[in-house]
């Protein structure tokens, strides 16, 4: 076995320098047996250990890095119940029962984080379910705004969602650059690494093995099982799941899933705390919010900071280009933050698939996999264990559009970059002339 693998310094983030501290979890050595190997101590993962240690079998999560180094522990700590790809794009091209089946299993997994996080008490998670504003920049985006909510009243039974006019969005926001919006007030925010962190510490007590800085580095079939070799270890198991999402390319032993995906970095940048007058009248009703650009924003107020965020970070590093530019129009949204400090930045993938949906199922009859969260993943993330754990019994799982089978290999992979920066460009430059 090889045994050449640096472990990666955690992102230097707002969530990071405020989380619970997790002592350490061992290296793998040797050899263990389980029931089911998982690959990936995120929120796919663990949630997967902890449904499949609930029906009676024996997990084991081999982690690369350390738990929530990847996406769970950078991103902006959302929840909301929708995908990418709307419920009306999916009624159009799917039909009515297969937008109604989608609408149930978003509404699913904001409600399996609420769940979860009762299950383990995990307090720090500072789990609210305050709602969720988009805010319109312009009045077609208004006008394409009401009439999905009008739709979803109408034809998903939706009587929540509400509209928004420009004076309500003021107060709710604290800024005047929006036309209106529509409220959802389904959605939530979390602090995401204590709730990662909570699910880590929380197996960890059910003692579920959990190994960080154990990559796999090859993972093959034996027999009626599966072999995952780590640099210093080896789990022999009967199933084996993939729960790396857009960090597939660690190693070649999850290469079967990373050419399905897009990675698209999302930068974040989050404020100096806010005197209280500033903050009082910024985001007082602690809700998030997302703009309705094509190349979204979105933002939320988190202990008197402003946390602001959205994609077009490009390469695989930090990018200060793209913190700038973020702090270019969070300015322009919230002038009175001109002067104020950035206390944080960082940046993480984000899976794009090409239907814009997850996917979660089996490559084999041995391997599952769930991916390609498409920028929604923390409710979507934890759902996923509960799916995973249930085909790994056997189960037939109604998955709608997130069944495997429609999971599409890019094409071209190798041009997936330059093809990113060409559309994001084009994005850019609609939503700087105002369509």
């Amino acid at each position: 076995m090889a045994n050449a693998w640096t472990p990666m310094t955690p992102a230097a983030s707002l969530w990071a320098d405020t989380a619970e501290p997790l002592s350490a979890f061992p290296r793998l050595k040797g050899e263990q047996q389980a029931d089911v190997v998982i690959i990936g101590a995120g929120y796919t993962g663990l949630s997967a250990a902890h449904h499949i240690a609930k029906s009676g079998l024996a997990p084991i999560v081999l982690e690369a890095n350390q738990p929530g180094w990847g996406a769970s522990g950078r991103n902006g700590g959302v929840i909301t119940a929708k995908f990418r790809l709307s419920f009306r794009e999916i009624d159009a091209a799917h039909g009515r029962a297969m937008a109604r089946r989608m609408y149930e299993i978003a509404h699913e997994s904001v409600d399996m984080v609420e769940e979860l996080v009762s299950e383990f008490g995990i307090t720090g998670a500072r789990l609210t379910r305050t709602g969720q504003v988009k805010a319109a920049h312009n009045d077609a985006t208004l006008r394409a705004a009401t009439n999905e909510a009008a739709w979803m009243t109408r034809e998903m039974r939706d009587t929540e969602v509400s509209i928004l006019d420009p004076h309500q969005v003021r107060d709710e926001t604290g800024s005047s650059v929006f036309v209106g919006g529509i409220l959802n007030p389904g959605s939530g925010g979390i602090h995401p690494l204590n709730y990662l962190r909570g699910l880590a510490r929380g197996l960890r007590q059910r003692r579920v093995p959990i190994f960080q800085e154990s990559p796999v580095l090859t993972l093959r079939r034996d027999g009626a099982g599966v072999i995952a070799e780590t640099p210093d270890g080896v789990v022999r198991a009967r199933h084996a799941i993939i729960a790396t999402n857009s960090y597939s390319d660690l190693t070649s032993a999850t290469a079967r899933v990373q050419r399905t995906l897009v990675p698209f970095r999302s930068a974040l940048i989050a404020t100096e705390k806010l005197s209280p007058n500033l903050a009082g009248s910024l985001m007082p009703t602690g809700r998030s919010y997302t703009e309705t650009k094509r190349m979204m924003r979105w933002f939320r107020k988190v202990d008197d900071r402003v946390v602001f965020g959205g994609r077009g970070a490009f390469g695989k590093q930090d990018s200060d280009s793209a913190f700038d530019a973020l702090r270019k129009a969070m300015v322009g949204i919230f002038p009175e933050l001109a002067d104020i400090p950035l206390a944080f930045k960082w940046s993480g993938l984000v899976a794009m698939t090409l239907d814009s949906v997850p996917h979660v199922g089996r490559l084999d009859d041995r391997t599952l996999y769930a991916v390609g969260y498409n920028g929604a993943g923390v409710a979507m993330s934890s759902l996923m264990g509960r799916y995973l754990a249930a085909l790994v019994r056997g189960e037939a799982v109604d998955l709608g559009l997130l069944d495997a089978d429609s999971l599409k290999i890019i094409p071209f992979y190798a041009l997936r970059a330059p093809a990113v920066r060409v559309v994001a460009g084009w994005y850019q430059f609609l939503d700087a002339a105002g369509r």
